[in-house]
């Protein structure tokens, strides 16, 4: 009598395994947790305003779930209280499943841990995902919202439609916010080297002079699958964090006399405290190797000349 053949499930099983793994952080909380590449370069001050950002991120592939993991990981490390989301939350199909394939499996141990994300609307999501209860947009297409610690607030802006009420909405906001800090996130960069897209330079031109006059310190965005932190533009720190799941290699132009820094060979998600004036970032790999880190001032009132300070 042949012996039945257990590779099929071996394979399974294997299979399995490795999914699972893939959603269990990995412990420890200094230095590097056991099996982990990530060692946290920020400086972790009592009281700060710790927060992460990914953009481009609802494939449910690999890459997704693996910076997943990654981010558990770093939480485990530099327990961040928030998830800034740059839009293209969910590629293709919405339906509930796909909800939770692209984004509730991929960061069950951070939902497990209470962070909350922030989402913003990309050019590839249904506008109803305002409506999904985990993407705390409380209904709205744009919005705004304080953060729990230090004086910040941030501004979520759909930036695939920006008209006229939408651009009295933002200028009003920014004008009655009282916080020291100001920082919007959206989809689309009002700067950017990249190849494949560019500059949103139509939105740069309606967003900028607001930005500028309301004493906004920072811009994130997504939409290009890479990396990039562009140098200072009129005093404002811009960042574009488009690489969590999808990946755009070898589209950043080279010798772009804007980029400070750009990072297009994997996928990649960026850690940032805030303490008092100063802005701390750390941008990982899907490796877990810190590709890009630093710190900025807070914009003030009467100058625009801050810039980051890379190291």
């Amino acid at each position: 009598m042949r012996s039945p053949d257990i590779r099929p499930a071996a394979r399974s099983l294997t299979a399995l395994i490795a999914a699972v793994a893939l959603l269990v952080p990995a412990a420890g909380h200094q230095g590097k947790p056991t099996g982990s590449a990530i060692a946290i370069t920020l400086p972790q001050r009592e009281g700060s305003l710790k927060f992460a950002v990914i953009g481009d991120s609802g494939t449910g592939g690999r890459q997704q779930y693996e910076i997943g993991a990654r981010m558990a990981e770093a939480h485990a490390l530099f327990p961040f209280e928030l998830v800034l989301m740059m839009g293209d939350n969910l590629y293709g199909s919405e339906r509930p499943r796909d909800f939770e394939q692209k984004f509730e499996r991929p960061y069950k141990p951070l939902l497990d841990a209470k962070v909350k994300f922030y989402a913003a609307l990309g050019n590839h999501d249904d506008r109803e995902q305002r409506l999904y209860k985990l993407f705390n947009m409380g209904g709205e297409l744009y919005y705004s919202f304080k953060a729990p610690r230090q004086d910040v607030r941030f501004f979520a802006l759909d930036s695939t439609y920006p008209d006229r009420r939408q651009l009295e909405w933002v200028e009003r906001e920014l004008k009655n916010a009282g916080e020291d800090w100001k920082i919007a996130f959206f989809h689309h960069p009002l700067y950017s080297s990249g190849g494949r897209h560019g500059p949103s330079e139509d939105l740069r031109k309606v967003l900028e002079p607001l930005f500028l006059k309301y004493n906004v310190s920072a811009v994130f965005a997504g939409h290009e699958h890479f990396y990039e932190r562009i140098k200072p533009q009129k005093g404002i720190f811009y960042m574009t964090s488009g690489g969590a799941a999808k990946l755009r290699e070898g589209n950043i132009r080279p010798n772009s006399p804007i980029t400070a820094k750009g990072f297009d060979d994997d996928n990649h998600f960026v850690l940032m405290e805030i303490d008092e004036d100063e802005m701390f970032f750390q941008a990982i790999s899907r490796q877990g190797a810190t590709v890009d880190s630093g710190s900025f001032q807070r914009r003030q009132p009467e100058t625009t000349s801050s810039g980051p300070v890379g190291r």
